[in-house]
C-alpha cells in the first residue's frame, strides 16, 4: 500500500524543474505565431510548420512565456 501511494505521489508532482530560456524571436515570428494562434489555436504543431527553424516545444514555451504574467520583467508586472 505505501508504494502505490509513493507512485501516485510521485506521479502526481512530477514536474520539469528545468528553467527555461527566454526565447527571442524577430518580429516577423512574433506576428506569423500571433497570426496563426488566432486561426487554428495551441495547435503548435501547425504553427510550427509556419515558422522556418522553430520547433513546436520552442513556440509553445514562447506563447507561455509571453502571455504568463510570472515571465514579465518586475516593470511590467504593475
Amino acid at each position: 500500500m505505501d508504494s502505490m501511494y509513493q507512485r501516485q505521489r510521485h506521479n502526481s508532482e512530477e514536474v520539469c524543474s528545468v528553467e527555461w530560456d527566454i526565447i527571442k524571436m524577430s518580429q516577423q515570428e512574433e506576428d506569423l505565431i500571433l497570426r496563426m494562434y488566432r486561426l487554428v489555436g495551441d495547435r503548435w504543431e501547425i504553427i510550427a510548420g509556419r515558422v522556418p527553424g522553430r520547433k513546436a516545444v520552442e513556440i509553445e514555451r514562447y506563447w507561455i512565456m509571453r502571455n504568463n504574467a510570472y515571465f514579465l520583467p518586475p516593470s511590467c508586472k504593475s
